[in-house]
């Protein structure tokens, strides 16, 4: 039974003798099951106080950069407030770069900025982009974890990724739009944001597919470039709309989807099903009004918690953990949507 603690301190744990610690360790016998679960029950106990003692008095200050629609910010920011207690008696500070676009420079300026100031770490969401991957080799380089969150940029020195697998969600979203969609004719729109990111480029992946595979017979119809912003993404849709007249479905990989419906609904069109990521207001109110099909979702709050968690642990303040594993995918309808999003 490995462990780092002297026997005397495992028997106080246990209140035990250090005798019958020392039989449970070596497993020389004599003793009850019961008395071994109790030895074992200390260590975890011990194990677990350790983990305190290093986190008391700690505060990390942690930097979120991040390229998104300000809806996701504000979500990402609501998650990462709601998370703080559950880090304690640790303390979490964090310096927020939020911007919904612009160029490649000026996100690089803002990593190398934070690699010369400092941190304790960066939890980043940024286009897979060559200049980016090397601006991560640079903050690791200088001591700073990265952790890419929900897109991800497996070429650079980042440390971990928390967020879905997306090419599983976009395989999702084509069977759920080619059950939903049945027998009756018609194309299928795929909007992305921006073909630099990662995740938004599985799930498309994904999601055609299985749509290849399962209906070849429909058009797949492809706009990007939107950034997920309505002011954008109108006229993207509207060009779409008219150049193809068989459009009837809809699956949102970026956003921009008050755009999208009102787009539909200046042509006078039907949109048959409608399938968008994400539970942040926007999408929660078009789902609450059964404007949307579905949203596929994950829950931001638990990512948030472990892309802090995997910070705290390159700083060797939490015990190192296994690989971490995607994040489930929910699909959420009008009527099973979680507590949280019922109250928006």
């Amino acid at each position: 039974m490995g462990h780092p603690f002297p026997i005397r301190e495992i028997a106080r744990q246990a209140g035990l003798s250090e005798a019958t610690v020392d039989r449970v360790l070596n497993g020389r016998g004599g003793v009850r099951e019961s008395t071994a679960r109790e030895v074992r029950q200390a260590i975890a106990d011990l194990d677990r106080q350790r983990t305190q003692v290093r986190l008391v008095g700690r505060t990390f200050m942690v930097d979120i950069v991040m390229q998104a629609p300000e809806r996701f910010t504000t979500a990402i920011r609501a998650a990462l407030e709601a998370e703080l207690p559950s880090l304690h008696p640790a303390v979490l500070r964090s310096r927020f770069h939020f911007r919904e676009t612009g160029p490649v420079g000026e996100l690089v300026r803002i990593l190398d900025r934070i690699a010369r100031r400092g941190s304790q770490g960066v939890i980043l969401k940024a286009p897979d982009v060559p200049e980016v991957t090397a601006a991560v080799g640079r903050l690791e380089t200088a001591g700073i974890p990265v952790v890419t969150l929900v897109t991800d940029l497996p070429a650079s020195a980042r440390r971990a990724y928390v967020g879905i697998d997306d090419r599983a969600a976009g395989a999702t979203a084509a069977y759920l739009t080619g059950q939903w969609l049945g027998e009756r004719p018609g194309n299928i729109l795929t909007s992305l944001s921006s073909g630099f990111f990662r995740n938004e480029e599985e799930r498309e992946m994904g999601f055609r597919s299985v749509m290849r595979a399962r209906h070849p017979e429909r058009a797949l119809v492809e706009i990007a470039e939107g950034q997920g912003l309505d002011a954008t993404q109108y006229d993207l849709v509207r060009a779409a709309l008219e150049r193809d007249p068989d459009i009837r479905a809809v699956y949102s990989i970026g956003g921009g989807n008050i755009a999208t419906l009102q787009a539909f609904d200046d042509l006078g069109r039907e949109c048959a099903v409608f399938i968008a990521h994400d539970l942040d207001h926007d999408n929660t109110r078009l789902l609450r009004a059964h404007r949307l099909s579905a949203v596929l979702h994950h829950d931001l709050r638990q990512d948030v918690r472990e892309a802090c968690h995997t910070v705290m642990r390159a700083h060797g303040a939490l015990p190192p953990a296994g690989p971490s594993l995607p994040s489930a995918i929910q699909v959420v309808t009008p009527y099973n949507m979680p507590p949280q999003a019922t109250a928006v």
